[in-house]
């Protein structure tokens, strides 16, 4: 892009930098603006005890805070929330960038379940599930994704499609994730960007239990709802698959590959996994039993 004497406003986590690009001819060309993704810290406090610090796109915080808790365990519906709030003024220096979680009256939050992400360890948007150690340890927090319900196979290769039309921060930088969560019928419930996979996830976990009333297997009243296809931009680790069986979420779709430790835990939590889902193809991994062609 080059650099305008009024630019026009930019959208919510882009922001510009100057660049000076090399040319195919071999000249270094003058200096122009160019659009970046926006990423900041966030400091996840509960009851003012730092639980976490991620790298992240500013926007959305209480959604991703929301979704890291409940992906974690620490909370199970939005009713575990007394309060959610960023600290300071607006204004000040790194206003914003704290977000203090109250929980609901009589609910202690055991800290202790965050192992090494606890008292400011750094967790990068990299980093989802620090401190777990196996698909047995995981597996001991979060029951299997019940049977069901069976999708046809079109609404699973065309998933992917649905991100085009939710990424207008990639579409100005190139450089972001993005995460949707779908019905059974492929529309979106939820979606967001963010630089961090992971926190784009969260984001949309984060809105579903504050939005439609997600809850976890643990709570103690069924779930109002249940999401059927977390889609996801990037990669799918371990976390990705952590996350969808935190949200009991039976489908997961990607634009991209798999880590073999994602496909083992897919296998384990009865979750659909479904790679490489462009152009109406895609490759499964585990639990095919929910296809039907069509």
């Amino acid at each position: 892009m080059s650099e305008d004497r009024h630019p026009a406003p930019l959208p919510p986590g882009v922001t510009r930098r100057p660049v000076r690009r090399y040319t195919a001819d071999g000249r270094l060309a003058p200096e122009e603006q160019d659009t970046v993704a926006l990423e900041e810290p966030l400091d996840i406090r509960i009851s003012g005890d730092t639980v976490a610090v991620t790298m992240r796109t500013p926007g959305a915080d209480r959604f991703l805070v929301t979704g890291f808790l409940f992906a974690e365990g620490l909370i199970h519906s939005a009713e575990d929330l007394g309060g959610l709030a960023h600290c300071g003024r607006p204004g000040e220096e790194g206003y914003g960038n704290i977000v203090e979680v109250t929980p609901a009256p009589g609910l202690v939050i055991d800290l202790e379940r965050m192992g090494a992400t606890k008292r400011g360890t750094l967790t990068t948007a990299a980093c989802g599930v620090c401190g777990r150690r196996s698909v047995e340890d995981l597996m001991a927090t979060c029951s299997p994704v019940p049977p069901g319900p069976e999708l046809p196979a079109s609404v699973l290769a065309h998933a992917t499609e649905h991100l085009r039309s939710v990424q207008p921060n990639f579409a100005r930088t190139g450089g972001v994730h993005a995460a949707a969560a779908l019905d059974e019928r492929g529309s979106v419930l939820a979606a967001f960007e963010d630089v961090g996979r992971h926190n784009a996830v969260d984001k949309v976990v984060g809105a579903l239990v504050l939005e439609h009333g997600l809850r976890s297997a643990r709570a103690s009243q069924p779930a109002a709802l249940r999401p059927t296809v977390l889609v996801v931009s990037g990669r799918v680790s371990f976390e990705i698959i952590q996350k969808a069986a935190m949200a009991r979420c039976p489908f997961v779709a990607s634009v991209s590959a798999a880590s073999s430790l994602a496909i083992d835990l897919a296998g384990r939590a009865g979750i659909t996994l479904a790679t490489f889902v462009r152009n109406g193809r895609f490759n499964v991994y585990s639990h095919p039993e929910r296809l039907r062609e069509g």
